[in-house]
């Protein structure tokens, strides 16, 4: 346990101890995704969220039920349609029958986890949408005039199709800011899809075992605010994000100050899941595109030159280090 150890050295070399346990575990069940697999590690460790885009079938819910067995999490999967309720996903009151009379229970929906799956969150209508706010913002749920706190930790890991538009509700802005990560899932190297059919095509079943509990993992939540970043990459990380509010070629709105909370956050867990006590430039670097690519909205003009936003990304973060 982390609390046990004498000092932060100790404690950042058994976190560094764990990581690789864990990447060992996932491992025998998910081929590849090992960026994929980090950044959801780093959304957890900064007590966050995350969206992850990809096309269907490339594991999403594999990866994320295969990581809570080995965090000892529990998780709920929602599958997002336009016919879901709030109340569906928040809970609602039953009326039972006690000694004669009646009374109402409350019968807690899926959110009630530790980790949530909220599949093709777009597919949810807006109002449906919104009811994640209050969970993922505050931690809690509110049905009819009580508050129910969460357990920690708490995550909502919302998926998104980049293929099939029809049918969606886009995620407002406010909405996305909400998430610290937005990750996506690329397909398979030949090499990796070989691994996957050989694996999968047999009768054997891969399984994983339970690297950490519950408290260790919020004690790593912890550790992750006291890894010491410099005051230059402090720096470097605010100019990052003010560059997205003044680029204004291919960029409409840029990233709020919470993209900065964001960025020195993910960096510190980026720099404990390697092993290191301090944030580098290349953390910094990294966790840029998963913090941004969702809190800039680009112009027209990008659109219809075809810029993405992570093309974007990478000439602010060239422009930062030519001022730095």
């Amino acid at each position: 346990m982390i609390k046990d150890t004498k000092n932060l050295s100790e404690a950042y070399g058994h976190s560094s101890e764990t990581f690789k346990s864990i990447f060992d575990e996932i491992g025998k069940v998910v081929v590849g995704q090992k960026e994929a697999v980090t950044q959801i590690l780093i959304a957890i460790l900064c007590d966050g969220h995350a969206l992850i885009e990809s096309n269907p079938g490339l594991g999403k819910t594999l990866t994320v039920n295969t990581l809570s067995q080995i965090l000892d999490l529990k998780f709920n999967r929602i599958q997002c349609t336009p016919d879901l309720m709030p109340s569906d996903i928040t809970g609602t009151y039953v009326v039972e029958e006690r000694g004669g009379s009646k009374e109402f229970r409350f019968e807690p929906g899926p959110v009630f986890s530790n980790i949530v799956l909220a599949d093709e969150i777009n597919r949810a209508s807006p109002k449906t949408q919104s009811a994640l706010l209050e969970s993922m913002q505050e931690k809690q749920v509110t049905v009819g005039n009580k508050t129910y706190a969460l357990e920690r930790p708490f995550m909502v890991l919302g998926t998104q199709n980049p293929i099939e538009m029809e049918g969606t509700f886009p995620l407002p802005e406010a909405q996305l800011d909400r998430f610290l990560l937005k990750i996506n899932l690329d397909y398979p190297s030949y090499e990796e899809e070989s691994q996957i059919v050989e694996r999968y095509t047999g009768n054997v079943k891969p399984s994983v075992n339970r690297v950490m509990t519950r408290d260790t993992l919020l004690e790593l939540q912890t550790l992750v605010r006291d890894v010491p970043i410099s005051d230059d990459l402090k720096s470097r990380a605010i100019k990052i994000v003010k560059r997205t509010r003044e680029d204004k070629e291919f960029i409409e709105y840029g990233a709020s100050p919470r993209a900065s909370i964001g960025l020195i956050l993910a960096a510190k867990a980026r720099a404990l899941i390697h092993g290191r006590n301090f944030v580098s430039e290349e953390d910094i670097q990294e966790m840029a595109y998963p913090v941004l690519r969702h809190r800039i909205m680009l112009n027209f003009e990008s659109q219809r030159k075809g810029v993405t936003h992570d093309r974007v990304i990478e000439g602010i973060l060239k422009h930062a280090k030519h001022l730095s």
